[in-house]
């Protein structure tokens, strides 16, 4: 049955029956002037960041940034950093910010954990946990992490590790609810993950690609 229902729930996903956000025709070039004073926190390229706790986001994919960006603006995601960031922006300087980020080389990082922890990830990654009944993360993000961007569903291999425990976290303990759109899905799956686990998943995904 869940099996069904998430074959069922990835076919809509990949329509766009699921999609929160209206998607607008970004420009790249147009976002890389809007992205100066993004730098200050995710570094010049997207995949610097100056401290590993804030989100890579050169590669990731247009839709999901632009989503991610136009509930900052309304206050649907907080985040301290963010707050007043994006108030003066039009739907499509938001549209143009994710259009450059998408247009960037995605990061490739070393993930940094010991072979035995890294191999316990990559079974959760790859196979789910069945049984606390968590789905494989292949399903939405991809074997390579890529994610799914016809769907929305974001690149998360070569995101920094403390970026990546800090949101699993944030979702596990429902303070993050950008996923109500899919049925609060990560929620579900992060409501099942111990500390370890995360902390694991993280390591594994920083050097995924």
């Amino acid at each position: 049955m869940q099996m069904r229902w998430l074959s069922a729930f990835m076919l809509l996903a990949g329509t766009g029956v699921f999609s929160g956000a209206v998607f607008a025709a970004g420009d790249p070039e147009a976002g890389k002037s809007q992205a100066v004073v993004c730098a200050a926190c995710h570094g010049q390229d997207g995949a610097s960041p100056i401290d590993p706790s804030y989100a890579v986001l050169a590669g990731q994919n247009e839709k999901y940034l632009l989503r991610q960006l136009q509930m900052f603006q309304s206050g649907t995601r907080y985040a301290p950093l963010m707050v007043g960031q994006l108030n003066a922006k039009s739907e499509q300087d938001l549209a143009d910010l994710a259009a450059y980020y998408a247009s960037l080389p995605a990061k490739v990082a070393q993930a940094d954990a010991d072979d035995e922890t890294l191999a316990r990830a990559e079974a959760i990654y790859r196979g789910g946990i069945l049984s606390k009944k968590v789905a494989a993360c292949t399903a939405c993000h991809s074997p390579t992490g890529g994610g799914n961007a016809p769907a929305g569903f974001p690149r998360i291999g070569g995101q920094s590790a403390p970026y990546t425990v800090s949101q699993l976290t944030a979702y596990r303990e429902g303070q993050r609810k950008t996923d109500e759109t899919f049925g609060a899905m990560m929620r579900g799956v992060a409501s099942r993950l111990t500390d370890t686990e995360i902390e694991a998943l993280a390591a594994y995904l920083q050097g995924l690609y």
